[in-house]
């Protein structure tokens, strides 16, 4: 039997209409417009199509949007200052780089130059070091997402056992500690596999909650799914496909095919976790302006 596809799509398609209503709440009550900011180096395709898909995002929830793109050549010092000035900024809430920036910028000087209650990316130490220790912070929009499927859908992950593929600091290092912090959706037991790890098809098999997001096509297939798992595919892989209008297919890093008829459900590519990423950015920017409305 196949399995249940948890459609992405759907569930942020209902949270985006839930925000756009609390946008309006929050300009009636407050006067004040949720505004998020956004850098943009470069002409990388997946960056400008995910930037296109934030701008129409935010026009339909309402929000105030200032999008800045620069070429590749310029400097750090220039986007560090246009960082600052967007701290500075009281009609911006939320600050996004989106990455990867050109290797000639450190990512990490500009990441750290983010204001705290400004990241509504989650990246900053400030909000990494409090989500690891349990306090309230920004957490990291597609790791959020994810948590938000699984608690949508119904699956229990306290107890369970969880294995997350892949360890980089914008996915699988974060929902590895956010399925195992002692809070709804978590609690579960983590294990973190990566490239050092032998014999990877031993370790998927135990897992209950089977997160993949390492970056590479048909990385997990089907005869390496527990049955009746809970797979969740973060991979956005194109694949040349001449067939196709632009010349490749999008895949995840799981086999759909194969993986389909072992889990009880599974997230489709594309509409599984990729709309849920921007939701959450909407989300957490949304709260930062209520935050900056307390203060």
């Amino acid at each position: 039997m196949s399995a249940e596809i948890l459609n992405g799509k759907s569930l942020a398609a209902d949270m985006r209409l839930d925000i756009a209503s609390q946008v309006a709440d929050l300009k009636e009550k407050t006067g004040i417009t949720p505004g998020l900011g956004v850098i943009l180096v470069g002409v990388d395709p997946a960056s400008t199509s995910y930037i296109t898909a934030k701008e129409r995002a935010c026009e339909e929830a309402g929000m105030y949007s200032e999008d800045v793109r620069l070429p590749a050549e310029t400097t750090e010092n220039e986007i560090l200052a246009l960082v600052q000035k967007m701290n500075n900024d009281p009609k911006i809430n939320g600050i996004l780089v989106q990455l990867p920036l050109p290797k000639h910028i450190s990512e990490s000087a500009v990441i750290n130059a983010i204001a705290p209650e400004k990241d509504v990316d989650g990246f900053t130490p400030v909000n990494v070091g409090r989500m690891m220790i349990g306090q309230t912070c920004f957490l990291p929009c597609t790791p959020h997402g994810i948590i938000q499927m699984l608690l949508k859908a119904g699956v229990e992950t306290s107890g369970k056992n969880a294995v997350v593929v892949g360890r980089s600091n914008i996915v699988g290092k974060p929902v590895a500690q956010l399925l195992m912090r002692k809070a709804e959706g978590g609690n579960a037991t983590v294990t973190v596999c990566h490239t050092g790890t032998k014999d990877l098809k031993s370790f998927t098999l135990q897992a209950d909650i089977l997160v993949v997001a390492a970056g590479r096509p048909n990385t997990v297939t089907g005869d390496m799914i527990k049955p009746g798992a809970t797979v969740i595919d973060v991979g956005v892989n194109r694949i040349p496909d001449e067939t196709r209008p632009r010349g490749y297919r999008l895949a995840g890093d799981v086999d759909f095919e194969s993986a389909k008829e072992r889990a009880s459900l599974i997230t489709p590519v594309p509409g599984g976790v990729g709309p849920m990423t921007i939701t959450m950015l909407l989300y957490n920017t949304l709260e930062s302006a209520r935050r900056a409305t307390e203060k």
